[in-house]
């Protein structure tokens, strides 16, 4: 892979402590969420900081995917929601759910956007096959990654 950007971030404290990228564009206080046995305070954690990025990452390719395709993408919104708990392992993993609202597309318009996407994000790629991500579509899980996929590629074959 050739890098064509690479972000720098320096934290102390760990995760009750204070994080920053190099080029001081971002300053964040951390706070360990009362759920994971921190006192609940006033700065973010490392899931919140992942979500909004995986959001973010997972919004850009629908949109690039659906003006390839001359779709009305406006109006949209991903909702990213990432849980940690243990494995039973003595360690500690991630669950991911991305939420696609579309207003101006139909169902199946918007349910194969979030596939599209979901193959080409950096983030999806970088946890594809270490952790379970469900795509949703207005709540309602989006069919099987498996399934979808067959059907796409035997879409584009006819194409």
């Amino acid at each position: 892979m050739k890098t064509l950007y690479t972000a720098e971030a320096v934290v102390d404290g760990g995760r009750s402590g204070h994080g920053g990228s190099s080029d001081g564009r971002l300053e964040v206080d951390l706070s360990v969420p009362k759920e994971l046995g921190g006192d609940g305070g006033p700065g973010t954690n490392p899931e919140q900081l992942f979500a909004v990025g995986y959001a973010a990452c997972v919004q850009s390719a629908r949109l690039g995917v659906a003006r390839g395709r001359t779709l009305d993408a406006s109006d949209s919104t991903i909702v990213a929601r990432v849980g940690i708990g243990p494995t039973g392992h003595g360690a500690f993993g991630l669950s991911l759910a991305l939420d696609l609202h579309a207003p101006h597309l139909a169902r199946a318009e918007a349910e194969d956007l979030m596939l599209q996407a979901h193959e080409r994000c950096p983030y999806s790629n970088a946890t594809r096959g270490n952790v379970d991500v469900v795509l949703k579509v207005d709540g309602v899980d989006v069919e099987p990654l498996r399934f979808r996929h067959d059907q796409l590629l035997a879409r584009s074959v006819r194409q």
